[in-house]
């Protein structure tokens, strides 16, 4: 079941929330609406719900414009960040809800209530926790009874609000591969909004990236990551370090490196040098004498699968590299060690 938001824009009172909005969501797709805190992620998913009413702009469901006031004819599954369960039901309870408050013309019957529900259970790997309070459970095993019972309607739509953002590092990485694993096996169309870019990039089929109400780049995670449409997306999507490099004659220079603009850029100015810590080669020497930036090593973290490293040049007061724990090794790295940084790839943008 596809979904399709034309021009939505939302007000409260002079604060615009979402300004001119439109995507388009495939039918089956998992997509991931990310941005820093008050760009419009969780407005967005309320108007998809119905649960806000655009002041501008349709909400599209399979084709079909739905009336801004009809969430129950949306048949939308929604999960908060806070479960928003029932203290006092019981998990099987719970997930029943939204089964046992349709109207009783439509309603399932009570046997059928409880093999869907018993169903359900097993399916997001719960099924013993049947007779268990909420406050009985830890905070990933409410996250999933908080998903079966979004599930139970059997919502065209599934909408996940920052669902894992109360849990702790740990439980978040195990629960969004297993939503992403349950994604795969039922395909119901998907949005899930998130301000964490290791999780959406581990979640999505395609992302949405968003600031002040404002789409800023729409496409599948890999394009969004190795493409970035500006600075913005680029600095938003991880770590990154930005040099300022003088523009003479279709070349930027920095430090001791000559880089070749695109042809059409900008004859003179300055630009802004984008390269990811990962994509930073660091050496003891050089050859020849063109091609890199000198730097000084302030800090090293070894901890981890990669080593993280903190660095000053006279272009940049912090620099971030990231290393292999081999090559750091080999290199003999120690606070003080003067280095030459040589970019393996980088994105260059004007600098405004």
């Amino acid at each position: 079941m596809n979904i399709e938001l034309c021009n939505i824009t939302k007000r409260f009172g002079r604060f615009t929330a979402l300004d001119n909005v439109s995507l388009a969501v495939p039918s089956g797709d998992l997509m991931v609406i990310l941005g820093p805190s008050g760009s419009g992620k969780t407005s967005l998913l309320r108007v998809i719900a119905g649960l806000e009413v655009p002041d501008e702009g349709v909400v599209k469901i399979g084709g079909e414009i739905l009336p801004p006031w009809s969430v129950r004819a949306r048949k939308v599954g929604f999960v908060f960040q806070h479960y928003a369960l029932f203290r006092h039901m019981t998990v099987f309870e719970n997930v029943a809800f939204g089964l046992r408050v349709i109207p009783r013309a439509a309603r399932p019957p009570r046997r059928e209530i409880r093999e869907r529900v018993l169903n359900l259970l097993s399916l997001v790997q719960i099924e013993k926790l049947t007779d268990r309070y909420p406050s009985q459970l830890s905070g990933g095993q409410r996250q999933r009874v908080a998903l079966a019972r979004a599930m139970a309607i059997e919502p065209k739509v599934l909408l996940l609000d920052e669902p894992f953002g109360a849990l702790d590092a740990k439980v978040r990485r195990e629960l969004r591969r297993w939503l992403r694993q349950l994604h795969d096996r039922l395909h119901i169309t998907s949005v899930f909004v998130t301000h964490d870019q290791e999780e959406a990039l581990e979640v999505a089929d395609r992302l949405v990236i968003m600031r002040d109400g404002r789409v800023e780049q729409i496409g599948a995670t890999e394009e969004v990551y190795n493409h970035p449409a500006n600075p913005f997306v680029y600095d938003f999507l991880g770590n990154v370090n930005v040099f300022r490099a003088r523009v003479e004659n279709g070349r930027a220079y920095l430090g001791n490196m000559a880089i070749q603009l695109p042809e059409g850029a900008q004859k003179a100015g300055t630009v802004k040098v984008y390269v990811r810590p990962h994509l930073l080669d660091v050496d003891k020497t050089v050859a020849g004498g063109e091609g890199y930036v000198k730097a000084r090593v302030t800090y090293i973290c070894p901890a981890g699968p990669r080593v993280k490293i903190e660095l000053r040049s006279d272009e940049v007061p912090l620099l971030q590299v990231e290393l292999s724990p081999e090559r750091f090794h080999e290199l003999r790295l120690e606070k003080g060690s003067e280095v030459y940084l040589i970019p393996r790839e980088m994105k260059i943008f004007p600098e405004k």
